[in-house]
């Protein structure tokens, strides 16, 4: 990459909330800034769950980068398409599988993935929401078991295969499980006339005593009633020990037969292979940093988003894994980098409330010390989410599309596309 001779160059790995901010507040008179991601688009994993549930189309909650850099704020920046798997911080490069970066000052925020807790092949069991890629192979599952189911003769045979079960009770199981279980109340009857509603089962796991752990007692309480109400069957304190053979296996000894587990109960930080040091990452994967998101014991190379942890007396355990938190470290990362010769500002999080939508009309809010549930945190979800989403196609897609299916019960994206895998590229990874 041609760089000007007067400008450093910073490496930002990820072009998720916190990278991509982070590149939009640089001063580009300063640094020379490339972007490098795994995939060609900034995704919006707050909405995953609605591809899953065939709520969105992919395209509505993707954003191209090219496109991006060609913004504003993004000007002056390049994109470079690649996974980055090893980092040798001793010649100060980054390795993907297509090309090598060298930086001046390397940022990490590749965000996270999801954890397993070490239960043996359970990654290749079960279904996941932490990509599009993912998100679309759920629906595809989805749709899959309901033609399927629709077609089978046995009843037996029928209600496995309509057994959905969500694991982890955190937004995006709640939410999950509530898109499942309103498609079941309101729309698998006409959809599916030959399918029997008793036949389908949507199944929400929680290992611990309530729902939405890190929010309110009310928000857990008013979830709970939230999807009960759209008959989903929610088991609290249900510690899964396996899932083999299309069976659920828990510590109590319970067990539920099904074909399609959705996984959702932890996340990790993306991971990377580290050459020049002997810092190595910390609990679930995500990288010490100080005050100011400098990762503790190499030099000039920072940590963002969910792949870091800052511990402070507030957040011992490090901040929350979630959106806010990952735009306002890259803010306040681009603020010291583009002043060196000012005393850097140490992060401080300034906690806007937390929200989780569980269906049509029903929302759970904690702002403050404010509670919303019901219409009101239902509409404030849906501002929140629309005023997030990049490009103003999107915002207006998704927004006729949230209107259509409130008013009609209906998706008309329920279209089962399954990929072709031929020709195989050797750099695709399995």
């Amino acid at each position: 990459m041609a760089t000007s001779k007067d400008k450093k160059h910073l490496v930002i790995i990820g072009g998720g909330f916190a990278g991509l901010n982070l590149a939009k507040h640089i001063d580009k008179a300063q640094w020379s800034v490339t972007i490098i991601d795994r995939n060609n688009y900034h995704s919006f994993p707050p909405l995953f769950y609605q591809v899953a549930s065939s709520g969105l189309e992919p395209a509505s909650i993707s954003f191209p980068f090219r496109r991006e850099m060609l913004s504003r704020k993004c000007r002056g920046c390049e994109f470079h398409l690649g996974e980055a798997d090893r980092i040798d911080t001793a010649r100060r490069e980054v390795h993907t599988q297509f090309e090598t970066l060298s930086y001046d000052a390397l940022v990490l925020a590749a965000g996270s993935t999801n954890n397993f807790f070490g239960i043996p092949d359970l990654e290749k069991k079960v279904y996941t929401l932490k990509s599009t890629p993912e998100a679309i192979r759920c629906r595809n599952e989805i749709l899959d078991r309901l033609e399927r189911a629709s077609l089978c003769p046995d009843r037996d045979k029928r209600r496995r295969l309509l057994t959905f079960a969500v694991v982890g009770g955190g937004p995006a199981g709640v939410e999950i499980a509530g898109a499942l279980g309103e498609f079941k109340r309101y729309t698998l009857k006409r959809e599916y006339p030959s399918l029997d509603l008793d036949d389908m089962r949507v199944v929400l796991i929680e290992g611990t005593g309530k729902l939405l752990g890190t929010m309110s007692e009310k928000s857990s309480e008013d979830a709970l009633r939230g999807l009960e109400q759209l008959m989903v069957d929610v088991q609290l304190n249900k510690k899964m020990d396996s899932y083999d053979d299309g069976v659920l296996r828990f510590a109590d000894g319970s067990t539920i037969e099904t074909d399609t587990v959705v996984w959702t109960a932890g996340v990790r930080a993306v991971s990377f292979e580290m050459e020049g040091t002997d810092v190595q990452p910390g609990h679930a994967g995500r990288w010490e940093v100080d005050a100011y998101n400098s990762i503790v014991g190499i030099d000039d190379v920072y940590a963002i988003g969910d792949i870091a942890i800052m511990s402070t007396v507030k957040y011992p355990k490090g901040h929350p894994q979630v959106a806010q938190v990952a735009l306002q470290q890259g803010a306040n990362l681009a603020e010291n980098l583009n002043n060196p010769h000012r005393e850097a500002r140490a992060f401080e999080y300034n906690d806007k409330g937390s929200m989780a939508t569980i269906g049509r009309n029903r929302a759970v809010a904690d702002i403050g010390k404010m509670h919303l549930s019901g219409k009101a945190a239902w509409f404030a979800w849906l501002v929140v989410h629309l005023m997030t989403l990049l490009g103003m196609r999107n915002r207006a897609v998704v927004f006729i599309n949230w209107m259509w299916s409130y008013f009609t019960f209906s998706a008309g994206l329920r279209i089962l596309i399954r990929p072709e895998k031929y020709p195989l590229r050797k750099y695709w990874k399995e």
